[in-house]
């Protein structure tokens, strides 16, 4: 990663808890500004609207030059948002398009959504500016008996160059690895979208009671990984499991190899990796495996790592990736081992 991309992730993101939690991945002490970007507490939400919010979504004409005569024209319908402190043209969008203002809708709706003892945990922009997302969290972190330390919590985001459905969805982080994992297996998380459309206002009655989940989500959360910690995995199925995860390939050739590699990976974080190796011999061990590589290992094409990480929390791609590992598992050992949501 590039210290231009760290100096961007130690400016644009605020990481709260850390006593509880520790620093984030990205942290450098050498990149911190003259005030961190780590708190050991909440983030007051004050610091997130003074640094990172400060800005407006600025609507401006698009213009374009004609090629022969040079001539500036207005391209009619189309409205450019730009940051008001920068000038980064964020998207391009039909009239019909509804801003939804950071500090509004993922501070302020959040803040009436949600219980007084809820706080954030975390901020983070992303795309220049153009992606934000907030996560609000209990305080203190949550340890199941199969010594499992999580963090339930909301993760708020939105956008303006046209990636994200304003979303409040809730997730799961494992604080050993970092990692964003799925809520309810056996069922699709609890999500609420808005549509960045003048005919799609947020009911707060019906936000309240479809995300009245932070505190049911800890409870589910444990008592999945209590399940898949039951759900005994011996060396011959994990071996079974890694056959159907990731085929290797019988012709020599470039696939094979990276097969190999992905496969060889698996085994290290299973055998010895702390993150994943106390629960070796598990279902959870298995998903926790798959999920580490995913997130640290893998290599990211297109993006940014952390950018990769925090929109597929959003958009629901962790929750696909742990299903269908979970699902892989249950093809390749022939029972079930967490049971469909009634």
């Amino acid at each position: 990663m590039s210290r231009e991309t760290l100096q961007w992730l130690n400016a644009n993101t605020l990481i709260g808890f850390t006593d509880q939690r520790g620093t984030a991945w990205h942290y450098r002490a050498d990149l911190q500004a003259a005030e961190p970007n780590h708190y050991p507490g909440p983030v007051p939400v004050d610091d997130v609207k003074r640094r990172l919010f400060h800005w407006e979504a600025v609507p401006a004409p698009v213009l374009v030059r004609h090629p022969g005569t040079g001539q500036i024209l207005q391209v009619p319908d189309r409205t450019a948002y730009l940051r008001s402190d920068t000038g980064h043209v964020m998207g391009i969008f039909s009239d019909a398009y509804q801003p939804h203002p950071y500090a509004e809708w993922l501070l302020d709706t959040v803040a009436r959504i949600l219980d007084d003892d809820l706080a954030i945990g975390s901020a983070i922009l992303l795309r220049g500016g153009a992606v934000a997302c907030v996560s609000v969290e209990v305080p203190d972190s949550i340890t199941t008996p199969e010594g499992v330390q999580f963090r339930p919590h909301l993760l708020a985001a939105t956008s303006f160059d046209g990636s994200l459905a304003t979303t409040f969805k809730r997730a799961v982080t494992n604080v050993v690895c970092d990692n964003t994992m799925a809520v309810g297996l056996a069922e699709h998380g609890q999500h609420i979208k808005i549509k960045h459309s003048r005919y799609s206002p947020l009911r707060l009655a019906e936000a309240r009671q479809a995300l009245n989940i932070v505190y049911q989500t800890a409870d589910e959360f444990t008592a999945q990984v209590a399940a898949l910690c039951a759900a005994e995995v011996s060396e011959p199925e994990w071996r079974r499991f890694l056959d159907a995860h990731v085929p290797l390939p019988d012709a020599q050739g470039a696939a094979r190899t990276l097969a190999g590699r992905k496969r060889d990976t698996l085994n290290q974080l299973w055998a010895r990796d702390a993150r994943v190796a106390p629960w070796r011999g598990t279902a959870y061990g298995v998903v926790q495996a798959v999920n580490t590589y995913t997130h640290h290992q893998q290599r990211v094409r297109g993006a940014v790592r952390a950018e990769r990480n925090a929109l597929r929390a959003i958009t629901g791609g962790v929750d696909e990736l742990d299903t269908a590992t979970l699902h892989t598992l249950e093809h390749a050992l022939h029972r079930r081992l967490v049971s469909p949501a009634a």
